[in-house]
């Protein structure tokens, strides 16, 4: 079983990783969250190049497999389902969501956000996740929301997400697990 360790392509990842989680822990704590009670369903990254992407989508399908490529945006996003999971804060996670580059810069290429999911389906889902996050931390500086409702285009399941970010590092939330959407869209197929 390869590791992502194991794979070259991936070293710059591998060595993303310390920076990842140390501002994961510090944005939780200001956020006020205690990141272990919650289910992180994946991880994404973000580069700048389809040269970058295509490298890392190499990269992970030598420690993993591709659980799903859909277009959503305008741009390919890869699903890649590892090996052996990735150690990242409280959590031991096994999916890798690899956008391809759009249109938005971000100002790091490397890993960039953990989704978590809160179960109950859409419904009331902005007040669910709302809920979760103290006040103070709602209104603390660079502190920014972001609601959405990205849709793939087989998706069956509506997938609202509440994003929230302090422009270095952002924590997403969803009702459903990639993995749900993706069946919801094989359904539809």
């Amino acid at each position: 079983m390869t590791t992502i360790n194991a794979v070259p392509e991936l070293a710059d990842l591998v060595a993303d990783l310390p920076r990842f989680n140390q501002l994961l822990n510090a944005f939780a704590e200001k956020l006020c969250l205690n990141l272990a009670d919650f289910y992180a369903d994946h991880i994404s990254v973000r580069c700048h190049q389809n040269t970058t992407a295509d490298r890392w989508r190499q990269g992970f399908s030598q420690c993993g497999s591709l659980l799903n490529e859909t277009e959503i945006n305008g741009r390919p996003i890869c699903l890649f389902d590892l090996s052996a999971p990735l150690s990242v804060g409280p959590w031991e996670i096994d999916l890798i969501e690899l956008p391809y580059p759009g249109e938005k810069r971000y100002p790091h290429e490397g890993w960039e956000h953990v989704e978590l999911v809160l179960t109950g389906g859409a419904e009331g889902f902005y007040a669910r996740a709302l809920a979760q996050l103290a006040d103070e931390a709602l209104v603390a500086p660079g502190i920014k929301l972001k609601q959405s409702s990205p849709k793939g285009e087989h998706e069956r399941l509506p997938n609202p997400t509440l994003a929230i970010t302090d422009g270095t590092i952002t924590l997403k939330f969803h009702p459903y697990t990639l993995r749900e959407i993706v069946a919801s869209e094989r359904e539809a197929e």
